[in-house]
């Protein structure tokens, strides 16, 4: 392949931190990890133990590698299709193209990206790897209300699923500074793809 014409910043955090939005505003063009979710008849999509739904929060229940690859793409190209991922319906539902533009950099936003910060890097395309960290009980409202609008699930559903996110939290931070992402807040994160978008990370 050519040499890359972009590189990449992986964005992670737990659900609800903010990560969509936030990465919407820098004004660089964003990826979602999260549309490379398995569909509900992937036998190897597992489920959660006590609520029964797939469990989207099992690193297992995600193509790392589709992934990777369709970013390596997205760079050395310029453009991409990806698929369009429906929580609600737990499939995938149709696809888009997500194109670089003149950006030196992608925002590659989602739950895993900690999971592919060694698979970025040793495609010579990573430009950073942040975890944004709020409080949990804010992520537990912002997350709540964004299910119930969009109706991913059953009400006592996300509820309980919320409770369990919110207790782990901390761990997940934690996981993610051990795979390479580096600890900021909103303000910070902010701040720093600002940055990227001016530099381009070189």
């Amino acid at each position: 392949m050519s040499r890359a014409s972009a590189r990449v910043v992986l964005l992670c955090g737990p659900s609800g931190s903010g990560k969509s939005r936030i990465a919407r505003r820098s004004d660089l063009p964003v990826f979602r990890l999260d549309d490379f979710y398995r569909d509900l008849d992937d036998p190897a999509l597992p489920r959660h133990p006590s609520l029964g739904i797939p469990d989207w929060d099992d690193v297992r229940s995600w193509d790392a590698d589709g992934a990777v690859d369709a970013l390596e793409t997205l760079c050395r190209i310029g453009r991409v299709e990806v698929p369009t991922y429906d929580i609600g319906q737990s499939r995938a539902v149709g696809s888009t193209v997500v194109e670089l533009g003149p950006h030196p950099v992608v925002v590659a936003e989602g739950v895993f990206a900690a999971d592919i910060v060694d698979a970025v890097r040793d495609r010579g395309l990573l430009a950073d790897a942040v975890v944004l960290h709020r409080a949990p009980w804010k992520n537990f409202v912002r997350r709540f209300a964004r299910d119930l609008a969009e109706r991913r699930k059953p009400p006592l559903t996300l509820w309980r699923r919320g409770r369990l996110l919110m207790a782990t939290e901390p761990a997940v931070v934690a996981d993610a500074e051990g795979k390479g992402c580096r600890r900021l807040d909103a303000r910070g994160l902010a701040a720093r793809l600002g940055e990227l978008s001016r530099t381009g990370g070189r």
